[in-house]
């Protein structure tokens, strides 16, 4: 069992956990071949990931079975967008944790 954790990401969870459950339980290598034609920031962003677990684990990638793929939230940068008559609107900009564990088969 290895793994990889990617921390402080500026993608979106909500967005990334759609990615995330799609390939939990695939072979690594269909997944990542899966996810590079996924029209998605986070889809690279999670097929780099789920390679550096693979190459944690010492084993190929067509040994190799993502047993989790976990998206938790990171700290909201909080900006601010000027409006009418002096004023301003809150912006929230989210990170994102990316976890990836695969297991040899």
């Amino acid at each position: 069992m290895a793994r990889a954790l990617l921390k402080f990401i500026r993608v979106s969870p909500i967005k990334s956990r759609l990615i995330a459950r799609e390939v939990q339980g695939m072979n690594a290598e269909e997944a990542m071949a899966a996810l590079e034609f996924t029209p998605n920031k986070a889809a690279k962003i999670i097929s780099k990931v789920i390679a550096s677990a693979v190459a944690n684990s010492g084993s190929e990638a067509e040994d190799c079975v993502i047993t989790s793929c976990r998206v938790d939230n990171g700290p909201v940068l909080k900006r601010f967008r000027p409006r009418a008559r002096g004023m301003a609107s809150g912006i929230r900009k989210p990170t994102a944790h990316i976890l990836v564990i695969v297991e040899g088969k």
